[in-house]
């Protein structure tokens, strides 16, 4: 691994962790300004986060481009830090509203700059996988680490000491991203107006793209049950204190984080598409049991599981986006991912919510499970099995003696992405 990469996996576990301490706070943030409300408001806040992250992504993904990369994420880094110091001092839900969107709208520009410059790092496709864990890994310390860190510092200060964690995280990581160079980006040809679509574009003309976005609402479905209503079901129908809603989370994180480790051999020499389908299918699973469910012990097994088929449904991502984009269109396609996996989030986050407090946390599990598996049978049908990077295929609207002709003489065959030579998939 690269002096850079080590520099910006430490930047990402340091930011994370203090994502985590945020996320446990402003749940607890949740229970103190609205009661046994907070799912109903925990899932408002998590919805406007989806709504920044796929209103945005594409076009800070436009502006990067014309950025330098170094620059982009470390300013970034220090906004997300100061909305962060402001939270502890709200009064009201929609001031939370605010400043979540404010945070988020930073988030959209970072996430999909930093995992586009990955490839770049790590141009060795076994050498890419590792990192791909590690990140799988450093994201896991959110549900892990932090929280357990959390639990800690509950029994000695007030929730919201837990922010000032958040903003030196952020800091932390803007001050490691400042410290290295990373790779120049391509100079850019095209409009503006080309930038903000062409990712969108090359997604949804991608056949494993479209069936992964399918997989993305199975995980979504699944995971909202998680964000959402872990603080609820441990203290409102388990009547435990806030130290167990730490320990959820990282029962979650301790099981996503065991599968991340163990998916890189898993996955040297197998294509993607079985682990993500397994993983997505466990995590439903996982959230149908809840009703079953009547103690903490029970609850954290559970968690672990869904954990689990979290890492496995993730960990492959950015290598099925990396093969299915040339290097020039790699931040876009990954801004159209992080955009549209998001939107499956904008829906369940607020459903979560919604059907808890409405029907029931039993109830609204079963529904969220089976809005998932309809979601995981159209990506099994959308995500051909038989998936080769290389396919033969014509180019009748090119002239014979065009440079891109001779460069791959007939039978006209060879890795496929869908760019300004290649609008449609064979």
């Amino acid at each position: 691994m690269t002096r850079a990469f080590r520099h910006l996996f430490a930047a990402q576990v340091v930011a994370l962790t203090g994502t985590g301490l945020a996320t446990v706070a402003l749940g607890l943030l949740a229970w103190d300004l609205a009661g046994d409300r907070a799912g109903t408001v925990l899932g408002t806040a998590l919805a406007i986060k989806m709504l920044a992250y796929v209103g945005l992504a594409p076009l800070a993904s436009a502006l990067a481009d014309r950025l330098p990369r170094r620059g982009f994420l470390v300013t970034l880094d220090l906004i997300r830090a100061a909305v962060i110091a402001c939270l502890p001092f709200v009064t009201t839900e929609t001031q939370i509203y605010a400043l979540i969107f404010v945070l988020q709208a930073a988030s959209a520009g970072f996430t999909p700059a930093f995992q586009s410059t990955l490839p770049d790092l790590l141009p060795d496709p076994k050498a890419y996988l590792r990192g791909l864990s590690l990140m799988r890994v450093a994201e896991d310390l959110e549900q892990i680490a932090s929280p357990l860190l959390a639990a800690a510092l509950l029994t000695l200060v007030s929730f919201p000491v837990l922010f000032a964690g958040t903003v030196l995280g952020f800091l932390a990581s803007a001050a490691l991203v400042a410290s290295v160079s990373l790779p120049p980006r391509q100079r850019v040809e095209e409009s503006f107006a080309r930038s903000l679509t062409k990712g969108l574009a090359i997604y949804a003309a991608t056949p494993r793209l479209r069936g992964l976005l399918a997989l993305e609402g199975a995980v979504a479905a699944a995971g909202a049950m998680v964000y959402v209503n872990t603080v609820v079901l441990v203290q409102a129908r388990l009547g435990l204190s806030q130290g167990f809603v730490a320990l959820a989370f990282a029962a979650f994180g301790a099981g996503s984080m065991a599968a991340a480790l163990l998916l890189p051999r898993l996955l040297q020499d197998r294509a993607d598409r079985g682990p993500m389908l397994t993983g997505a299918l466990m995590m439903l699973v996982g959230v149908a049991c809840l009703p079953w469910v009547t103690g903490f012990a029970g609850l954290a097994v559970l968690w672990a599981l869904v954990g689990a088929g979290f890492a496995a449904a993730q960990v492959p991502i950015g290598r099925i986006v990396s093969r299915s984009a040339r290097e020039e269109d790699r931040g876009a396609v990954f801004a159209a991912q992080f955009a549209l996996s998001h939107a499956a989030w904008l829906v369940t986050y607020p459903l979560a919510g919604w059907l808890g407090s409405a029907w029931g946390l039993p109830q609204a599990a079963l529904a969220l499970a089976a809005l998932g598996a309809a979601a995981w049978g159209l990506g099994l049908a959308l995500w051909p099995g038989h998936d080769p990077d290389a396919l033969p295929h014509a180019h009748p609207d090119l002239a014979p003696d065009h440079p891109h002709l001779a460069e791959h003489a007939a039978p006209h065959v060879h890795d496929f992405v869908i760019d300004r030579l290649h609008p449609r998939w064979p």
